[in-house]
């Protein structure tokens, strides 16, 4: 009889821890499968306040075209800067000779040289980058500028037979300068203040191009420089020397702007300097009536047929109409520049990887996406670059492979279910879409300023750079795909997107060409 309660016992206990480890089975599966409702739930929300239907684009669209007239008819009266780059010759295809560019934006630099031959196109190009030692990007502007002079003249000196300037000609030099900078003329700006860790207090409210000239004759460097130019302005240069239908560039990379040609009537706040001096008219007259007198009449020309390329700095749009979310919102506030550069932020490489960390960071707090805990790497701001996010947005193997080797050797995240990983292939194309999408809207908005936005208009070619458009290529079929929605299939047969390399360099070297002193001024 014992041993039958013994074995009763035992058996009820085994029903009992049985029992129990089922209700422990369940809950864990009731757990997960709230976990997984919370992720939908989380995805889903962002889907819906990143909406970008083609009727909020236009919309967008409609308040850039605003905000541009705005930005040229008064300094300030834009988000738009607008700004005047002097550029009223671009190149025409025609050019010959050798011209060289120098393109200061960062830690290092780049000259540049270029043997240009007229419908030939390019025949030879050359550069050199340098290093600039840490010292010198807080000392002083003559020490700077002398360091880059010297690497010049060390440039031209071992210039090769291949290079060709004609006897008796200065050599001439396009100068991309990627710092604000206040633009005087074509080849004139004063320096507004440094970034990317230069702090340089002597320079601040100096002409950049007087600064580079005096370094240069220090170094015994005969160089004329023909054109102070941004890397937009270049793009557009570098586009327009092969295809006279180019009217708008935009640079799709780690920032985001956009430059066009404008004609000069529709620049109101245009009161200084003329876009080029060989279109004034000056008449002097002579009185009769001894002792005479002379009387000087100096115009302008500025027929309908003259225009100026305008540097938007377009990435400081903002509008009610921007799908802005708690990430974008919370990203602003937290960035070295809050309030500013609303529209880059959102669409520009710089940023795209950030967002995407901004959201699984909520999915794996709020959802567990990666487990109980957080993973500790996710709680670093940018630590997801937009060229990992790219690679995981394009992995095409059956178990996402490449989202499970991203997520291991950056996060440290390891073994990721196929589901995990879905769902952030998922996250990086709602992101990635709605960046390219506000591109797209961009371009159509300075399309309408143009009216370039009918069915009569003539073709249109816009030149585009930078990494994100020309590696991220989900991201760049999907703008452009977005603008023939928006445009129609009629108008998109006139309006076409073409990749212009390099504006920083070839396009500056360009610029200085369609600037050279020994040109004629054809216009636009």
């Amino acid at each position: 009889m014992g041993k039958k309660v013994a074995v009763a016992v035992v058996v009820g206990g085994a029903a009992i821890c049985a029992a129990a480890a089922a209700v422990v089975v369940v809950r864990r599966r009731v757990r997960r499968s709230d976990r997984w409702c919370k992720v939908e739930e989380i995805v889903k929300e962002l889907e819906e306040k990143c909406d970008t239907s083609n009727g909020r684009l236009k919309q967008i669209a409609d308040a850039m075209a605003v905000e541009m007239h705005a930005g040229l008819a008064s300094e300030g009266g834009s988000k738009l800067k607008m700004l005047i780059s002097y550029v009223d010759n671009l190149p025409t295809g025609d050019e010959e000779g050798v011209y060289y560019a120098l393109d200061l934006g960062g830690t290092n630099f780049r000259v540049l040289r270029v043997q240009l031959a007229g419908k030939s196109g390019i025949n030879s190009q050359e550069f050199a980058e340098v290093s600039i030692p840490s010292e010198l990007m807080v000392g002083t502007s003559q020490a700077l500028f002398d360091y880059i002079a010297a690497a010049l003249a060390k440039f031209v000196a071992d210039e090769g037979d291949k290079f060709h300037l004609p006897s008796g000609r200065q050599r001439e030099l396009g100068f991309t300068f990627s710092f604000p900078v206040m633009q005087l003329s074509v080849a004139s700006g004063a320096l507004m203040r440094w970034t990317k860790g230069f702090s340089i207090d002597d320079m601040v409210g100096q002409d950049v191009v007087a600064e580079l000239t005096q370094a240069m004759k220090r170094q015994g460097v005969d160089m004329r420089v023909s054109a102070l130019v941004n890397d937009t302005v270049g793009t557009l240069a570098g586009g327009r020397y092969g295809n006279k239908d180019v009217a708008i560039a935009v640079i799709l990379g780690t920032g985001s702007n956009a430059a066009y040609v404008e004609r000069a009537q529709a620049i109101p706040k245009w009161h200084g300097p003329p876009l080029n001096p060989e279109r004034w008219r000056i008449s002097v007259l002579r009185t009769a009536i001894p002792p005479p007198v002379y009387h000087c009449n100096i115009a302008y020309d500025r027929s309908p047929k003259m225009s100026s390329v305008i540097n938007m700095e377009w990435g400081n749009f903002r509008s009610s109409h921007l799908p802005l979310t708690e990430y974008d919102n919370t990203l602003d506030a937290e960035s070295l520049n809050p309030t500013e550069q609303i529209f880059e932020k959102m669409i520009s490489g710089m940023y795209l990887g950030e967002l995407l960390r901004r959201v699984l960071y909520r999915l794996a707090d709020e959802a567990a996406l990666f487990g109980d805990t957080i993973p500790p790497k996710l709680r670093t701001p940018y630590i997801l670059r937009t060229p990992e996010m790219s690679a995981m947005h394009h992995d095409t193997s059956v178990d996402l492979r490449v989202v499970g080797s991203k997520l291991k050797d950056i996060l440290e995240i390891s073994n990721t279910s196929l589901k995990t990983r879905k769902v952030v292939v998922k996250v990086c194309n709602i992101i990635a879409t709605r960046g390219a999408r506000l591109a797209a809207a961009g371009v159509l908005g300075i399309l309408k300023k143009l009216g370039r936005d009918t069915e009569e208009t003539p073709e249109t070619v816009i030149a585009m750079d930078g990494g994100l458009y020309e590696h991220y290529t989900e991201y760049s079929k999907c703008m452009e795909k977005t603008l023939h929605e928006l445009v129609g299939d009629e108008l998109s047969k006139r309006i076409k997107l073409i990749h212009s390399n390099d504006g920083s360099g070839i396009g500056a070297a360009l610029l200085a060409a369609s600037h050279s002193q020994y040109l004629e001024v054809n216009g636009f």
